[in-house]
């Protein structure tokens, strides 16, 4: 049995950005209603031309180039999105043809806003099963598909990107894991408060009951993912929430006790990239030297199903 580390990562989002300006010319809303309740200001959105598995290889490419590896050298790529129209073939294998690898494992998981928190937990248990050597965890998601542009309630929250994150086994003098154990769950019984359906899919939450939950309930759970990996929270350099709104990001990481912590809020910038939004917001804190090499983070996934799972990762 061995542990595994994140050892690089990268990010990718569509080159057309759509302001809160922008929007309000759209829909009955305005930059200060916007900011002033979920603390957005641009999000980037996708073209027609520019399905999710693109954005994902785009990702995927950036942290194999900064892991100096080639896809070849990648046994497992997981994938975590909720916005994969077609069944088959997965996202996973999409991405894996554009990357031109041998024989990867390929696997999707849907666990929309805590997608990619849930895909590293499954690249470590699989890396430490022997199961994989080298394995690629993605979150990509084109929220802009699903989502209703004539509801303001929901289309000033999203916007579209993939992250991506390599993941290897630990060496054998590794003093802890590189990832630390994940704890994960979810509320079955309020799962409808966030949904994805129809035809076409559309997206749609009870926002209220979401940020009730999220600012009350969460908390304690992410103390709780410190406690697994042996840290308390004041010992974290930095923590990556699911960047669902600013106004969910700021009390949450607040009442977790984090005081030391660079605070993720890409969200500003981003919106609600769902599964991407860790990897990306995560991926960009590192390219910009915010985060010490080997440094304590907690990353933090929550939203779809009423789900979360986190944990405490060195950053690469």
């Amino acid at each position: 049995m061995t542990g595994s580390r994140v050892v690089a990562l990268g990010h990718y989002q569509p080159a057309k950005v759509l302001t809160n300006h922008d929007l309000a010319a759209m829909v009955d809303t305005s930059d200060e209603w916007i900011t002033s309740r979920v603390g957005i200001r641009t999000r980037h959105i996708g073209g027609p031309d520019e399905p999710v598995d693109e954005l994902a290889a785009h990702a995927a490419a950036k942290a194999l180039a900064s892991a100096g590896l080639q896809p070849s050298d990648i046994d497992l790529v997981l994938v975590a999105t909720s916005t994969a129209i077609d069944r088959s073939p997965s996202m996973s294998a999409r991405v894996a043809a554009r990357l031109g690898m041998e024989a990867p494992a390929v696997m999707d998981i849907n666990v929309v806003c805590s997608g990619f928190t849930h895909a590293l937990a499954t690249a470590d248990h699989a890396l430490r099963a022997g199961a994989a050597t080298r394995a690629l965890v993605i979150g990509a998601d084109k929220m802009g598909d699903i989502v209703d542009w004539t509801d303001r309630s929901s289309c000033v929250l999203m916007g579209d990107g993939a992250g991506a994150a390599v993941v290897v086994a630990d060496p054998p003098d590794a003093e802890r894991p590189g990832i630390g154990p994940v704890l994960w769950g979810s509320v079955p019984g309020m799962g409808d408060a966030v949904r994805i359906e129809g035809t076409p899919p559309r997206f749609a939450q009870e926002g209220q009951s979401v940020y009730r939950w999220a600012t009350t309930q969460l908390p304690p759970i992410a103390r709780k993912v410190c406690e697994k990996a042996g840290l308390t929270p004041e010992d974290l350099a930095a923590v990556v929430l699911h960047q669902a709104n600013l106004r969910i990001i700021e009390p949450v990481a607040r009442k977790i006790g984090a005081v030391n912590a660079v605070v993720a809020r890409d969200v500003v910038d981003s919106g609600n990239t769902s599964a991407a939004s860790i990897p990306m917001a995560l991926s960009k804190l590192v390219e910009r030297g915010e985060i010490p090499g080997g440094a304590p983070v907690l990353l933090f996934g929550f939203g779809g199903n009423l789900s979360y799972a986190g944990q405490v990762i060195s950053c690469p």
